[in-house]
Order: structure tokens, then sequence, then C-alpha cells
């Protein structure tokens, strides 16, 4: 359910609306008078194709049912954006509109998104209302740092998270059970980079959907998550670590100073094998028909942490195109590792720019167990359910 109030930021939770139905949810909103304002309740129905609540009083029933009925029916209930005055409201346990009632009445997780003007939300008693509402249990996807509504403003904290983000907070809002809790989680994601020159590298099609997949899962069910990742265009996660990195020795160099303190590693990385011996100072120029390049091995990342492995259980990929499960089991035992994850990207929506992914999970005792396609994510969480039951 989500609960929309009087800011401009509203308009933005129609986005929001359109991308939780796309992922299979159903969704119902509900509206202050405020927030009528800004988005009609009639986008609001047309886009999740269930009634909008507008009223306490609505005609014809007792307001008592309707926001009681209202408040049983959600999993998760999302106020985006939650406004000062709706942050105000729930502290101090208002119920007069039909979000504030409704949620009064609800046993379920609470996700609040703050939105409003910087100096609104650096104000001391709204502070204090969100360290309160926070204390008591309703979590939070703060605002973010950015271009605010008027170009009078310019920037600032206050802007409404975006929506990667907001969806994580309601992902792990979702999980009752939070098995990784305490957990320090390490995934590497990604490509890396070798340069031949200045302007020229060799490098791969990887993505960093997988790990950024593993990542958030791994957040969803209660880890603290540190996340190694090489150039990508995704969105960085909400409330992870992130490493940015571009060659495989600084992935390496990553790796090892963040492995000690790790319980879970999950190796999702496409590191490159190979590298330049030299790399040219300036831009190589086009001259003689062909040339020579020589190249050197990368640092085995995976080998080196499985060579110094004690209590972390260790989580590997393999990407083969032949004898994938004999190739797998080799990798699985040569790395030390607890658990591997085989994929080929030449399946049917399979690879590495795509957000489904099939794999097989080949734990260290050789059982083997095939998933059917889904998306990365669902796949994520599959893996860390497998690995769990490893401990």
């Amino acid at each position: 359910m989500l609960g929309v109030s009087g800011g401009i930021a509203a308009y933005k939770s129609c986005e929001l609306v359109r991308e939780l139905r796309r992922r299979g949810a159903m969704v119902r909103v509900m509206m202050t008078s405020r927030a009528q304002e800004f988005v009609t309740p009639m986008t609001f129905a047309a886009l999740s194709e269930q009634p909008v609540l507008t009223n306490i009083f609505p005609e014809g029933r007792s307001a008592a049912i309707e926001h009681i009925d209202w408040s049983r029916w959600p999993e998760v209930i999302v106020l985006c954006p939650a406004t000062a005055n709706l942050l105000a409201k729930l502290a101090q346990g208002f119920a007069d509109d039909p979000v504030s009632a409704t949620v009064r009445a609800a046993r379920v997780p609470l996700v609040l998104c703050p939105a409003m003007n910087s100096a609104m939300w650096e104000d001391a008693l709204v502070q204090r209302n969100v360290t309160l509402l926070k204390e008591t249990g309703y979590q939070f996807v703060d605002p973010e740092f950015g271009a605010l509504a008027t170009t009078q403003e310019g920037e600032g904290w206050g802007r409404l998270a975006r929506l990667d983000w907001i969806l994580s907070g309601i992902l792990a809002a979702l999980q009752k059970q939070k098995p990784l809790a305490g957990k320090k989680i390490l995934v590497t994601a990604g490509r890396t980079e070798e340069y031949l020159d200045p302007v020229r590298m060799m490098t791969n099609p990887s993505t960093g959907r997988m790990g950024f997949a593993l990542a958030e899962a791994a957040r969803a069910l209660g880890g603290r998550v540190t996340l190694i990742s090489g150039p990508t265009n995704l969105t960085p996660p909400y409330d992870i670590e992130l490493v940015p990195v571009v060659s495989a020795a600084e992935m390496a160099a990553a790796a090892q100073k963040h492995y000690p303190a790790t319980d879970i590693l999950a190796m999702a990385a496409a590191v490159s094998d190979y590298r330049p011996h030299t790399m040219a100072p300036e831009k190589m120029k086009k001259s003689a028909a062909s040339f020579q390049l020589e190249l050197e091995r990368t640092v085995d990342i995976l080998a080196t942490l499985g060579e110094q492995k004690n209590r972390a259980l260790h989580i590997g990929f393999a990407v083969e195109t032949e004898n994938e499960l004999e190739n797998a089991k080799d990798k699985l035992r040569r790395k030390r590792l607890d658990l591997i994850v085989l994929n080929n990207p030449r399946h049917d929506g399979v690879g590495f720019a795509v957000e489904t992914n099939r794999v097989t999970l080949i734990d260290r005792n050789g059982q083997v167990q095939e998933l059917e396609l889904m998306s990365k994510l669902a796949v994520a969480f599959k893996i860390f359910e497998r690995a769990l039951k490893l401990n």
C-alpha cells in the first residue's frame, strides 16, 4: 500500500506504482487531501487498477471500517513522499486523514521516504521526529542530495531518494526473516578493464547485474554489505558500501583489504585473466598491418583468497560453454569454494546484459541443484538460501 502526502515529489510516486506493478505487485494507494492538489486520484486508480482511498469519512461506509479494512490489506506500507507534516503527525500519534489513520491501525512494516526542501529536512524538530520514528521501528529510505524542486533552491539534502533505492527499501521490509543479520558480506561485481594505452583496453561484456543483485539480496536479508565493483552503468545500491575499481589489480587489492572481516564472500565479478605486459604511455598510432601484444596473467583473486580461507563461506561463479559440470566442479575443488554458481551465456535468457539468469548450484558436498529461468535478484536469494544451509 502506498500512502501519498502533499509534496511536489508526489508525481514521482506514479512511477513507483508503475514499477511495482511491473514487478508483479498488487498496489493500493491512499492520499491526503493535499496530495490530491498535486496528482489526481484517477491517475493512481488507473496505474494501480485498484480503488484509491481519499477520505477518512467515505460516503456510504463507516470510517472505522474503511481505514481498518485498508490497514489489514497490505504486506507493507510505503509512504512516498513523506512530508514534514506527515512525519510530525506520525511521530505524535495523529490519525486525522486517510494515510495517518490507516498507518495507526496497521501491523505491517512501514517504509518512509521523506522529501522536502533542504531547510525543512535539516530543521531540528523534523530531525527529532525522524529519530523518534526510527527508534519506534519505522524504516526509512532517507532523501539524497541533489537538485530540488525550484531553480532558486538549487541543490541540497531533501530530494526524494531515487526509485531503485526505494524499491530496495521495500524489498528489505518484506523480508520477515533476517538470516544474514550481524554478518559481513563481501561481493564483487562487474568487469575489470586492462589498458593497453590511455584510450584502449581489454575487457568483457559484464554489466555487474548479477553482483549487484547479490548485494541487494544480502542487504535485504540483514547483512552488512561491501560491494567491490568494476566499471558499470548501474545505480549505486542503497545503504551498501560501494568500492569502485577498474583493473584486476585494483579489485584484488580491495578484496584483500576487506576480506579479513568477511563472513560470506560472493565473487561474481568477471575479472580479466590477462593484462598487457606493459601499458603504452601515449596512444599507439596505426602503423604496421598487424602487431603482437604480449600479455601476462592477472592475480587469481578467488584462488588467492581460497588459500587464506578460514571461517568465511566462499561462493564462486563459473561461466562455461562446454563440459559445464566437469569444469565447474573442478573450479569448486581447486579454489576451495563452498558453493559454485554455474551458467552458460549461450542459453536463452542468460547472459551479461539481461535481467534473467538460469544457473546450476553445486556445493562442496557434491549436491547439484538446477534452477529455472528467473530474475537475477531471485537467483541471488536462492544462492544465499543454499549457502546458509552449508553453515
